[in-house]
Formats: structure tokens, C-alpha cells, sequence
């Protein structure tokens, strides 16, 4: 079974925007990570916990389309979901919108966990991984 899709909103602030009043393309990625990290919270996966087991979360590679441009102070809504999941990795869907519903831009994200002392893959915590497939009985306090 895996999880729903994952709905995160963002406030585009005058600081994400760049001289033409529109969202600097950059700041999109980081619009993606605060709502991949906000749902691995929803879920009960602190990353912090995590890094002290040395694991954690790196971006292997993103492939991302600008649709449309967003602006400031508008509200956004990203949408997040798994769309692979492998004992090392996820590979990610994201998708932000505006107000009226219109595609600002999409990006998949694929993602590796590494034990961050040797920089190298690991598997994914077992109860991690669980949670990730949509079993929310077995993460660990």
C-alpha cells in the first residue's frame, strides 16, 4: 500500500522572488524539500533522530519543468508523492499550484540514504521504510 498524496502550502515571500517579481526558479527545489520534509514529520520520521543514527537524505538527482510562473504573496500548494520506493532510495512526484489551480511547476526527485559518516548508500531504516509504504504502525518512538 502506499500513501496518499502528501499536500504542503507555501507563501511565496518577496524574497523568493527575483527581479522580474516572479519566484526565482531555484527557490522552487527548496519549496519541494520543506514539503518532503514536512510530510516525513506528518508521518512521525524526525530527520533529526535520524542523523543522530547517522542516516540521512540527499537529492540524487531532480528533473524540474517550469509551467508557469508564481509570484509574491501568493499562496502555493505542493502536492508530494512516492512514486518508487527501493530499499536505498525513493524516487519522488512533486507538483506545485497556484490559487486558481493552474500547474506552476513539477519535478521528480529521486532520493538515496546514506550512512553520512562514509557518504555511501544504505538501506533505509526499517521502520522508516515502512511508514514510507503506508504500514504507519511500525515507526518507533
Amino acid at each position: 500500500m502506499m500513501l496518499e498524496v502528501f499536500e504542503f502550502p507555501v507563501r511565496v515571500y518577496y524574497e523568493d522572488t527575483d527581479a522580474g517579481g516572479v519566484v526565482y526558479y531555484a527557490n522552487y527545489l527548496k519549496f519541494f524539500e520543506r514539503a518532503r520534509t514536512e510530510w516525513l514529520r506528518s508521518l512521525g520520521v524526525e530527520q533529526d533522530l535520524l542523523l543522530r543514527q547517522d542516516i540521512g537524505f540527499v537529492v540524487k538527482s531532480v528533473q524540474m519543468e517550469n509551467h508557469k510562473p508564481g509570484r509574491f504573496n501568493q499562496l502555493l500548494l505542493v502536492k508530494s508523492e512516492i512514486r518508487q520506493l527501493k530499499k536505498a532510495s525513493l524516487v519522488f512526484w512533486q507538483e506545485i499550484y497556484n490559487a486558481d489551480a493552474e500547474l506552476l511547476c513539477s519535478a521528480q526527485v529521486s532520493i538515496a540514504c546514506v550512512k553520512l559518516s562514509l557518504m555511501k548508500a544504505s538501506a533505509i531504516p526499517r521502520d522508516v521504510l515502512g511508514v514510507l509504504s503506508g504500514d504507519r504502525r511500525t515507526i518507533s518512538s
